[in-house]
């Protein structure tokens, strides 16, 4: 029996289960992915204190303080989440966890183009992660499909290995922070291509080009030999919608200033919510509301559990 149950162990994960166990609560962290998505980025230079580090180092630093106090974390995937009475079972395929609360901070799925050749050439040139697959592109040509600045910081990244990296956007300009807006604008080896949307990738056993839906410098083929997606994410609000937890259209979880969702218990942290600034250190700080109101939810009521409960469910 837990205080509270965090799904994912990202860094609003990892934050909250450190306060948590300050604030004297029982406390287990499960996730499929340690560190959660931002161990994929290659340079974070925006979380206070940090002048520069890897998301990897970022995360790995907030997991050793949370384990610095007695939180338990397990490695799977919470395949369901209900509650009976008071309190919430969260099943794996190995066990079953039972808690008086819940932190959802399952974060986001990648989100796939949704044009021919997408299923085809998933893993044969398709990719989604540049500090993960860059190095096997060297010297070849690649495009960045999105204009954030997440696809900036892809295409800054894939330039170090690539001979030549085409951003494709369909909008007007590129969103990128305007520190790497610049460097997008220094760097010779990335050419931005904006207004503009890819409607197939082509190939054979691997990506050869991308079709676009009107032509630049005279053709609407470019010639590519992969393609990095990065136009956003699906948030990933299933478990949470199963305890009636309401979204938005766009399936985020709606929380309040204090990380609550509509029912009692269940907070929520990190890219699954409907903030609009989903960063590391934003996620981080709601992951530390929660934690807060869990303790709060916890203390303020009087939870008994019995044998009868527990073979009723």
């Amino acid at each position: 029996m837990y205080d509270l149950a965090i799904i994912g162990s990202g860094v609003a994960g990892y934050a909250a289960a450190m306060y948590a166990s300050r604030l004297g609560l029982t406390c287990v962290v499960i996730g499929e992915v340690e560190g959660g998505k931002i161990t994929l980025t290659d340079e974070v230079a925006n979380y206070p204190g940090f002048i520069q580090l890897t998301g990897k180092d970022l995360a790995d630093k907030l997991k050793a303080h949370a384990k610095s106090y007695p939180v338990d974390m397990e490695a799977g995937r919470v395949e369901d989440l209900f509650k009976a009475q008071e309190y919430f079972y969260l099943v794996t395929s190995a066990k079953t966890f039972l808690s008086k609360s819940v932190l959802v901070a399952t974060g986001m799925k990648e989100r796939d183009l949704d044009v021919p050749g997408q299923n085809e050439f998933k893993n044969k040139g398709i990719s989604y992660c540049a500090l993960c697959d860059g190095p096997l592109f060297r010297d070849k040509a690649v495009a960045v499909v999105g204009g954030s600045d997440s696809a900036a910081k892809e295409a800054l990244l894939l330039a170090r290995y690539c001979r030549k990296v085409y951003m494709i956007y369909r909008g007007e300009k590129i969103r990128p922070e305007p520190i790497n807006g610049v460097r997008i604008e220094k760097e010779p080896k990335i050419e931005v291509v904006t207004k503009t949307n890819v409607t197939a990738i082509i190939g054979d056993q691997t990506v050869k080009a991308v079709r676009l839906d009107k032509p630049y410098n005279g053709h609407d083929v470019l010639d590519v030999q992969g393609v990095f997606v990065a136009i956003g994410g699906i948030p990933v609000s299933e478990l949470a919608k199963k305890v009636g937890v309401a979204t938005n259209a766009k399936g985020e979880i709606i929380i309040d200033r204090s990380s609550r969702t509509n029912v009692a218990g269940v907070l929520a942290a990190g890219d699954v919510t409907d903030t609009e600034f989903k960063q590391a250190i934003t996620a981080v700080a709601e992951g530390v509301h929660a934690a807060y109101q869990a303790y709060r939810y916890v203390n303020e009521r009087e939870f008994v559990f019995t044998c009868q409960q527990s073979e009723s469910v």
